[in-house]
């Protein structure tokens, strides 16, 4: 008879059962991990890891990484807050509801920048392209100026939400050139040195009075009566 102490045997059924994957579980985890670590930490290897599997267990539910950043971004869109229904101008309800866009993008890490460099099309983003589009059809913009005044519109807001994430990412801010600017040659840059010296510049950094600015601007120049089409 042997003294040695039989070995213990552990069924893998023991195990905590795994999520059965699914697009929705997997569209889920690379949103968390894009919070976590932004669009440079998301790989189809990263998000297979932390749903303990393989890959190539991913590619039954998806064609490749793009189609996993359309997913993603449109569930994204499902925060954009509708307009309000009511008396409000329509041009009112058109800033708000692209103004939500912008804090959907900025709130995420990694959103606006995945933004930038996909499209998509699922039904979150489709709703987006009917909101505004009704609103600058109420607006009295006419058809051949529709399209391209709403993907302006959103080329606009997206590109001001990635700006104003990497200035948050890398701790960039706009005193540094404010610091720059107040050791200007008059005599070299007279024009310059006249409209930001005594700390008028300031007020250039107004993140949102900026925006409402810039997108007034776009809207004025959708809804002119241009012969340019």
């Amino acid at each position: 008879m042997s003294d040695k102490t039989p070995r213990e045997i552990i069924s893998r059924r023991n195990r905590p059962a795994k999520a059965a994957l699914s697009r929705d579980i997997i569209v889920s985890t690379a949103l968390g991990i894009l919070q976590k670590d932004g669009l440079s930490g998301l790989s189809l290897r990263r998000v297979a890891t932390a749903l303990d599997t393989g890959a190539a267990s991913l590619y039954v539910y998806l064609a490749n990484l793009d189609e996993l950043y359309s997913l993603m971004l449109d569930r994204a869109l499902a925060s954009v807050m509708l307009p309000e229904a009511g008396n409000r101008p329509w041009r009112d309800r058109l800033k708000k509801y692209l103004v939500s866009y912008l804090h959907v993008l900025y709130e995420r890490q990694g959103l606006a920048q995945l933004a930038m460099s996909t499209i998509a099309t699922g039904p979150n983003s489709l709703r987006m392209w009917e909101v505004l589009l009704g609103l600058l059809k109420e607006g009295g913009v006419d058809d051949a100026r529709l399209v391209w005044g709403v993907d302006m519109l959103l080329l606009y807001v997206t590109a001001i939400a990635a700006e104003q994430s990497n200035w948050r990412a890398t701790g960039q801010d706009f005193g540094r050139v404010g610091s720059a600017l107040a050791t200007l040659s008059a005599e070299q840059f007279p024009l310059v040195y006249a409209l930001f010296q005594g700390g008028r510049f300031s007020g250039i950094g107004d993140g949102d009075a900026r925006t409402q600015w810039a997108l007034d601007v776009i809207i004025d120049g959708i809804k002119a009566n241009h012969n340019s089409f």
